[in-house]
């Protein structure tokens, strides 16, 4: 068979080569296509990035590859797509069930984007990693134990015994990623299709994934196809990278050239709307604008936002020493044990500031924002709300509370009614406390919902009709709704693209400076912190254990722990 090779690839036979891919989704007449002819190859050994905003087609590409679109509402259609192994091509779109089953895992295998979902929560992960090795090999189970265990020691989990007999509820996101990529490797297989596998990991976790990885790539030459959004990530990771945009391939190269001399306007957009550390200005440039504006513009220059007269500044909130614990199940003869979420922390938060939460997984970041939130109750310490204690606080208080602080959460689809109405959603605030007379709350709406870029027709949609960035935004216009002084952003940007992330922080900062409203901003990429936030607090294992400057912080950190963070934050 006649392998034919992408004009940037080497010399040898490639690993898998595809020609001219296409996929639609739909049937008959409302047929959409979705990804329009792309082309590419991968050599063996080498790890190719796949990289663009959400909807460009990166994840249909590669599930593509296993066969795993439905046939009912999905068409694939390619002039060649082989994997070329050991002498022998295998046309990937035209073998049988019974062939992908084989190749599924063994030859080739996935790491998906979002751990708990992917695995089955009602049998433990060590069985889970065993049905891997069984389906595929001869080996007994007592031997196919004994390996996995060794793969979770691989993957360097701290505890393999305990992951082996863990559900995946009982493990975090990191410690479930990486099980997932003792799963992928169990096998061996000739090539790996990674899935935005780090999105909304800590720095730290996410360096360790990547290390792992490229570890793994050496050590048993297996190739790689990773898929992200996140340019840092791609361009220290990958030989060579593709950037897709509306289904098609508009720039490839390798990842040294492609980064430092992109070509492309789009490529060029989004370097430019990514946060780094030396980021400065006001705004970030976002992707819109950066394509209407000419191309002799420097990437990294912002955009003065509008500003407004200072106002004078009041302790809006007050916490001291605030500690919580949580209890874990005890038999009658068994002491009970607890886990620590909160401890001893203080906390002072200014109106018209933003304040910057950092931290890992675990370490206590959500459970401080519940307590300030009031949805949940600290054992030890006090809160203050422009003076009064929450101890003090009767049911008019806490109305009032909940009018003056609001929360936008990281998941954007969990935090809608799906069978509500936006304009429900956003009025609902409205009408629990009493703001605008009721025959203006609609305009009200409409007006909330053109400060965060909306149009007035979504006033009557449903959210399954918008975009994870656009249900960010509908978010925010809800929180806007109660007139807030607060507002608690808990990782409200961190799965969104670069050119979305940038819009999304954008509208935040611009809604701070016309309303005057205060953030505490927690998150785990350090880059947006870096960018919004006035002053930061580092969180390990429940206590601040360092608090400054923002630019005191990141220049000059005093703690071993906030030097490592800001030491793994993907660079270009």
């Amino acid at each position: 068979m006649t392998i034919t090779k992408d004009k940037d690839t080497k010399s040898e036979m490639n690993l898998l080569d595809v020609k001219d891919l296409k996929i639609a989704f739909g049937k008959e007449e409302n047929v959409t296509e979705v990804v329009h002819g792309v082309d590419f190859s991968i050599n063996k050994g080498e790890i190719l990035g796949l990289v663009g905003e959400s909807g460009s087609g990166k994840t249909v590409t590669g599930l593509s590859l296993l066969r795993l679109l439905s046939p009912q509402s999905a068409t694939v259609t390619s002039k060649s797509l082989h994997l070329n192994l050991h002498g022998e091509s295998i046309d990937l779109s035209t073998a049988s069930q019974s062939m992908m089953q084989t190749l599924r895992g063994k030859t080739i295998a996935m790491i998906f984007q979002e751990p708990m979902s992917a695995f089955n929560p009602v049998i433990t992960c060590g069985r889970q990693v065993i049905e891997v090795l069984t389906t595929h090999t001869d080996l007994s189970r007592d031997v196919a134990k004994s390996l996995v265990l060794d793969l979770l020691a691989e993957v360097e989990l701290p505890d393999p015994e305990r992951a082996y007999k863990s559900y995946p509820h009982q493990l975090s996101g990191g410690q479930l990623q990486r099980i997932m990529i003792a799963m992928a490797i169990a096998c061996k297989p000739a090539l790996i299709i990674a899935d935005e596998p780090t999105t909304a990991l800590d720095v730290t976790v996410q360096q360790s994934i990547l290390d792992l990885l490229k570890d793994l790539n050496i050590k048993y030459g297996l190739s790689l196809l990773f898929i992200s959004h996140d340019l840092g990530v791609i361009a220290n990771l990958c030989d060579r990278v593709i950037v897709m945009r509306h289904g098609q391939i508009i720039e490839r190269g390798t990842a040294k050239d492609l980064f430092a001399h992109p070509k492309d306007p789009y490529t060029q957009g989004l370097l430019a709307c990514r946060p780094t550390l030396t980021t400065t200005g006001d705004r970030l440039p976002e992707l819109n604008e950066y394509l209407e504006q000419s191309n002799d513009n420097d990437n990294n220059s912002t955009q003065p936002r509008e500003t407004h007269p200072e106002h004078q500044q009041e302790t809006l909130i007050e916490a001291s020493n605030l500690t919580k614990r949580y209890k874990h199940a005890s038999g009658w003869f068994t002491p009970p044990k607890y886990t620590t979420a909160v401890d001893a922390v203080s906390l002072t938060l200014q109106t018209g500031e933003v304040v910057g939460l950092v931290g890992e997984s675990g370490c206590g970041k959500t459970t401080l924002s519940n307590l300030l939130l009031g949805l949940d109750q600290a054992e030890t310490g006090d809160i203050q709300y422009l003076g009064k204690s929450f101890n003090t606080f009767n049911a008019k208080d806490w109305k009032r509370y909940r009018k003056s602080v609001q929360v936008v959460f990281q998941n954007p689809y969990s935090s809608l009614n799906p069978k509500m109405r936006i304009g429900q959603i956003i009025k609902e605030p409205m009408d629990i406390h009493n703001i605008h007379h009721k025959d203006d709350r609609r305009s009200a709406v409409i007006e909330l919902l053109a400060k965060v870029g909306l149009p007035a027709d979504s006033y009557d949609r449903l959210p399954a009709q918008f975009s994870g960035g656009q249900r960010q935004r509908i978010v925010i216009a809800r929180a806007l709704a109660s007139q807030p002084r607060l507002i608690i952003c808990d990782e409200s940007v961190s799965a969104l693209d670069v050119s979305i992330q940038a819009s999304i922080i954008n509208l935040l900062l611009d809604l701070k400076d016309q309303y005057h409203l205060s953030y505490l901003f927690i998150s785990h990429d350090l880059r947006v912190i870096k960018f919004v936030s006035d002053r930061v607090l580092v969180m390990q294992s429940g206590k601040i254990i360092e608090s400054g400057k923002t630019d005191q912080i990141f220049n000059n950190p005093q703690q071993a722990y906030t030097a490592s963070l800001i030491a793994s934050i993907p660079q270009l």
